[in-house]
């Protein structure tokens, strides 16, 4: 069941007047295959997950868009109903577990909570399936850690319960914000494992949200890089990260230490990602941006097609390719 959305815009209210926060963002997610929102932190990434739960935090809205699952509008769905999509149909593995999970509550209890929540089942039953998620995702002695606090387990298992919770109503997409944050390397490429063979025995869609382009090489089948709210690329994985378009894109692989020697400075983008209030009226990029010319401060740039599997917004890729 794929996720379409198309124009989605976020906004909120700031010194008077309304800033979209996400804006005009759209993409298809088709079932069984991984799409990764790439970008720094305030590119919108997480703000984009919210507005496709209708989670926005007020006083922000969902002002323009649609957000389509199976053909399905969810934007104008009741309260009810957009209840029962979350977990169903479309349920998140929020960042950093650690403030996620109710430290109070034995984390069995809170796995076993969320099902009881969304399927009419006895406590024995929601309990059983709980221990059952709490052993395919790889917790060790599900019945000893199934009564444990937050506090009590590592990052890597606080995780596993994250995913556990998520998985519990079998969604058709999964969205996973930042799921490798603040865990070593080792335990990152066991989540990343982990959510692959998932991914393949449930055959659930992923949306990944992450600013870390070696999690994307392992999981994501195409990747849409965001800047400032907008999107500035789409393609398919390989194709980005070997032949990037955008100078944002290929800053942010130009940033992976592998790109450097030993020793070598390792390259970062000059400046920070402007306020909301303070956006550029063309492209976004443009006061950071090393191609930079005349049309980029007060043009927005379309995002146009170069090939079947790439797409990119820029001025300076448009100019080049009229000029070929």
């Amino acid at each position: 069941m794929a996720l379409e959305v198309e124009g989605l815009t976020t906004e909120f209210p700031m010194s008077g007047r309304h800033v979209p926060i996400v804006d005009d963002v759209s993409f298809v997610l088709p079932e069984g295959r991984c799409l990764a929102l790439v970008g720094e932190s305030g590119s919108g990434k997480s703000m984009t997950a919210l507005s496709l739960l209708r989670l926005v935090p007020r006083p922000g809205r969902v002002t323009a868009g649609s957000v389509r699952l199976g053909g399905r509008e969810l934007r104008h769905l009741s309260v009810p109903e957009i209840r029962h999509v979350r977990g169903h149909k479309l349920a998140m593995i929020f960042q950093e577990p650690q403030t996620s999970l109710n430290p109070v509550v034995r984390v069995g209890e809170q796995v076993t909570e969320a099902i009881l929540l969304h399927e009419r089942i006895g406590r024995s039953a929601a309990r059983k399936r709980a221990l059952g998620l709490f052993e395919r995702v790889g917790i060790p002695e599900p019945g000893e850690r199934f009564d444990y606090y937050p506090h009590q387990l590592s990052g890597g298992l606080k995780q596993r319960v994250m995913i556990s919770m998520a998985l519990s109503m079998r969604p058709e997409v999964l969205i996973a914000d930042e799921p490798t944050t603040a865990l070593d390397v080792t335990i990152q490429a066991q989540i990343l494992g982990l959510l692959r063979d998932l991914q393949r025995e449930f055959g659930m869609s992923i949306l990944l949200i992450t600013h870390d382009l070696g999690v994307v090489n392992q999981l994501a089948d195409e990747v849409l890089v965001l800047y400032a709210g907008r999107v500035v690329e789409k393609a398919e994985t390989t194709q980005l990260l070997s032949q990037p378009l955008h100078p944002y894109t290929r800053g942010l692989l130009d940033s992976l230490p592998g790109r450097r020697r030993p020793g070598e400075r390792l390259y970062e983008i000059q400046g920070v990602v402007p306020s909301p209030l303070d956006w550029p009226r063309g492209c976004r990029f443009c006061t950071r941006c090393p191609e930079v010319f005349e049309p980029c401060a007060e043009q927005t740039p379309p995002l146009a097609a170069f090939g079947s599997e790439q797409s990119v917004a820029c001025h300076a890729r448009h100019r080049e390719r009229q000029g070929s």
